[in-house]
C-alpha cells in the first residue's frame, strides 16, 4: 500500500491491480470509483437486455473519464496505461460490457497521441505535417474538450491466414474528400458513439502502406448497422458493427496519406496500436469481482446440520485456492505487461514486448476463465440462474477466449516470432 492509499484509508479498486500509484494516478483512479454504483446497478439489465445501456456516456463523460488518457492540454485528465487498465478492471468489476465498450472508445486516442509522437521522432515530414498534427488533434479534442464518444472500427469478418485484422474497406478519392465502402464487423458502441473512427485502404494500394484513417459521423448518409446478434457474453457492447455504402468524408476528416498509418504504429510500445493490455483487463476485472461475490457467498450459505459455511467443506476449499492461483496467476501476466509497455524506459526491445502480449492475452484470458468454472462448481444451482453473478460472468469471461485472437493463435504467434525473429503482421489489407 502506498503513502496515498495509507493516508486515505481505503483500496481503490483499480489498485487491486495497478499498484503503487503516484498521487495523480490515484486522483484518476477516484473518478472510476465513484461511476462504479452507476454501472454496477444496470449490470443485470445490460446482460439481460443485450444492450449498451446509453445514459452511461453521460455518467463517464460527467466524470471526465472520456479523455482519461488525453493530455490536458486538450480537454483530458493527463492519464496513460497504467490510469487506463486500473479503469477497465475496476469498471469490470460493475459491468464488464460497459468496461469493455469503454477500453475501445479510449483505444481512439491511439490515433492521436501516436501521430503527434511521430511527428515528434521525425517520422512524419513537413509537407505531411500540418494534415497530421490537425487529425491527431481533432482526436483528442473530440475526446477530450468535447467529452465525446468514438467508436474504433478496424476488424472485418474477412480474415487472412497470416493476420489478425484484414483491412477490405477502401477509400476512394473524390472531389473534397473520400467515398468509403465496407462493412466492419466489430467494434464496440455501434448507434452509441457520437462519432466512428475508421480504417480503410487506399484504392490503389494492397499493403498496410495504405491505411488510412476517416471520421464518419455516427447518422451519415451511406452508414448503417449491422444486424444485432444475440452474443453469448459481453453483450452490452455494441459491437455488431455497421456497412458504409458510398459514404463521403470530407479532406478535413481524413488522414490518408499513404505510409503514416505505419509510421505512426511505429510509436507503440506494444503490438499494433498499444493500449490492447487495457482490454484483457477487463476479464480480469470480471474475474476478480467473480471471486469477490464467491467468497461472500459460501461464507453466508451454511451446512444445515452444522451451522458451518459451505466454505469450509474441503471440497469448496480446493475451488477457492485454484481460484487464488488463477486470480494469481493473472494479475503477474498483466502487471507485468504493463510494466513492459508503460515503463519511462524501455525494459525490452518492442519485439520481445509483443511476443509476451501475445502470451500474456491468452494467460489473463484463460486464468479468468478458470475462475469463472471455478466459481460455478462452488456456488452449486445456486449459481446457474442466468441473471445470477456466476452464470453472467462465467458467459462474459467466455468472450476473452476469442477476443481479438485464441490464445492458442496467441502462442503460436508467440513462438514464430521465437523463431522466425520476425514479428508476425499484425494486421493485413486486401482490396476488394
Amino acid at each position: 500500500m502506498n503513502a496515498a492509499t495509507e493516508a486515505s484509508g481505503k483500496k481503490l479498486t483499480g489498485e487491486y491491480l495497478v499498484e503503487n500509484m503516484t498521487p495523480a494516478e490515484r486522483a484518476r483512479a477516484e473518478r472510476v470509483e465513484q461511476v462504479l454504483p452507476a454501472l454496477r446497478e444496470q449490470a443485470s439489465a445490460v446482460d439481460s437486455e443485450g444492450a449498451f445501456h446509453r445514459p452511461h456516456v453521460q455518467t463517464l463523460g460527467d466524470a471526465g473519464l472520456l479523455g482519461l488518457i488525453v493530455p490536458e492540454a486538450y480537454g483530458g485528465m493527463g492519464g496513460g496505461l497504467r490510469d487506463l487498465c486500473a479503469a477497465t478492471f475496476a469498471l469490470a468489476t460493475a459491468c464488464p460490457s460497459t468496461a469493455l465498450t469503454f477500453f475501445f472508445h479510449c483505444s481512439s486516442a491511439s490515433r492521436g497521441l501516436l501521430a503527434l509522437e511521430a511527428i515528434e521522432a521525425g517520422l512524419i515530414d513537413d509537407a505531411e505535417e500540418p494534415a497530421v498534427r490537425a487529425f491527431a488533434e481533432q482526436v483528442l479534442t473530440t475526446m477530450g474538450q468535447k467529452r465525446q464518444w468514438l467508436a474504433n472500427f478496424a476488424s472485418e469478418s474477412v480474415k487472412s491466414e497470416k493476420a489478425a485484422i484484414t483491412i477490405g474497406t477502401t477509400a476512394s478519392k473524390v472531389e473534397g474528400g473520400y467515398r468509403l465502402n465496407g462493412v466492419k464487423s466489430f467494434g464496440c458502441a455501434t448507434g452509441v458513439a457520437d462519432r466512428y473512427l475508421v480504417t480503410a485502404s487506399l484504392e490503389g494500394f494492397d499493403t498496410a502502406e495504405g491505411l488510412c484513417t476517416f471520421f464518419v459521423e455516427r447518422d451519415a448518409e451511406g452508414v448503417s448497422e449491422r444486424q444485432q446478434w444475440d452474443a453469448i457474453g459481453m453483450r452490452g457492447t455494441a459491437t455488431h458493427g455497421i456497412v458504409l455504402e458510398n459514404v463521403f468524408v470530407a479532406e478535413q476528416n481524413a488522414m490518408a496519406l499513404p505510409g503514416v498509418f505505419t509510421r505512426c504504429m511505429q510509436m507503440s510500445r506494444g503490438s499494433f496500436v498499444g493500449n490492447q493490455v487495457a482490454g484483457v483487463a477487463c476479464y480480469l476485472g470480471a474475474a476478480w469481482a467473480l471471486y469477490q461475490y464467491t467468497i461472500g457467498h459460501l461464507r453466508s450459505k451454511k451446512f444445515a446440520d452444522s451451522d458451518k459455511s459451505v466454505g469450509t467443506a474441503p471440497y469448496q476449499q480446493v475451488l477457492i485456492g485454484d481460484m487464488l492461483n488463477d486470480l494469481e496467476t493473472a494479475l503477474l501476466w498483466l502487471r507485468r505487461q504493463v510494466e513492459l509497455e508503460s515503463a519511462e524506459e524501455p525494459i525490452l526491445p518492442k519485439q520481445e514486448v509483443v511476443k509476451r502480449w501475445r502470451l500474456c492475452k491468452g494467460a489473463v484470458a484463460e486464468a479468468a476463465y478458470r475462475v469463472g468454472t471455478a466459481s460455478l462448481k462452488a456456488c452449486g444451482t445456486s449459481g446457474t440462474a442466468n441473471t445470477g453473478v456466476p452464470a453472467r460472468a462465467l458467459r462474459d469471461l467466455a468472450m476473452g477466449l476469442v477476443q481479438a485472437f485464441p490464445a492458442e493463435r496467441g502462442r503460436l504467434m508467440a513462438a514464430q516470432m521465437e523463431i522466425e525473429g520476425d514479428e508476425q503482421a499484425a494486421f493485413g489489407t486486401r482490396v476488394a
